[in-house]
């Protein structure tokens, strides 16, 4: 079975726990952040050190190369988007597709290596970011093409719970 491609809306992520990863972002605050997404990086590190990193263990899931590339890419795309966030009132984030992504980006194909370490650069460069964000900042809004509606601070946390979400898709298809 080939990979569906995820329409949910997980937005939702922000009011309740996650059934399948046990997300909960009453546990997280803004503080929280920076430090949960250098940690994040740190256990991608890992994952993508590991042998058969580009074996898909199921055909619905991404191998962990894939996931790691995503990964990645979440770091550099929500980084974008508090930027856009910091500078801009309200602005309306371009529609990001995942899945069309990984496959004009051939993330199987990609050396994980590489990926590990530009990864790891990626949210260095996010983290210091949200470590930047002075206190009346987090409150400033920004709207996903879906017309989802976001603060500095809701969209960091939803970003967590996607950082969080793979590593659980990870450790459930090895």
């Amino acid at each position: 079975m080939p990979i569906t491609p995820d329409t949910k809306d997980w937005t939702w992520v922000l009011v309740r726990p996650c059934d399948e990863c046990g997300f909960d972002s009453d546990d997280f605050s803004r503080e929280d952040v920076s430090s949960q997404v250098r940690t994040s990086a740190r256990e991608w590190r890992s994952a993508l050190e590991g042998d058969g990193v580009s074996v898909r263990h199921s055909e619905d899931r991404w191998s962990v190369l894939e996931y790691g590339c995503h990964v990645r890419d979440v770091f550099r795309i929500f980084d974008e988007r508090v930027s856009l966030m910091e500078s801009s009132d309200n602005p309306t984030f371009a529609n990001w597709d995942q899945d069309e992504t990984a496959i004009r980006d051939q993330y199987a194909r990609q050396d994980p290596a590489v990926v590990a370490t530009e990864l790891v650069a990626a949210a260095e460069v996010l983290a210091e970011r949200l470590d930047s964000i002075k206190p009346d900042e987090w409150s400033r809004p920004g709207t996903r093409s879906n017309g989802s509606i976001f603060t500095i601070e809701t969209i960091a946390l939803y970003m967590l719970h996607d950082l969080r979400h793979h590593l659980w898709d990870v450790a459930a298809t090895s």
